[in-house]
């Protein structure tokens, strides 16, 4: 299984295409895809029947997939977007901020 740098409930930037510069939260990761959802971002129409969950039916928003490749992870410390390393500290393998070498 690939492991992928960018986790759920991290705060991401998108930075391509039709939504690039929109910022949000990691709401949910698709290994197989490679790709998550962004809370508030890539935002699409999609026609849902009528059910029990929602007896009107009709048009509802809902956030679309994006590609990893399309996602930045914003730095705590600077509010920019970071590439993302990995460390041994204290025997643990952590994911660490390229940009100021901080601990995500």
């Amino acid at each position: 299984m690939k492991k992928l740098k960018i986790k759920t409930g991290d705060t991401v930037r998108i930075t391509a295409g039709d939504h690039k510069g929109t910022e949000g939260k990691v709401m949910r990761v698709d290994l197989e895809k490679n790709k998550a959802i962004v809370e508030g971002a890539n935002m699409v129409s999609k026609h849902e029947k009528p059910s029990a969950k929602n007896p009107q039916g009709g048009i509802v928003k809902k956030e679309a997939l994006i590609h990893i490749s399309n996602l930045g992870l914003i730095d705590s410390k600077s509010g920019e977007v970071t590439r993302v390393g990995y460390e041994m500290k204290d025997g643990k393998k952590v994911r660490v901020s390229k940009k100021s070498n901080e601990v995500i």
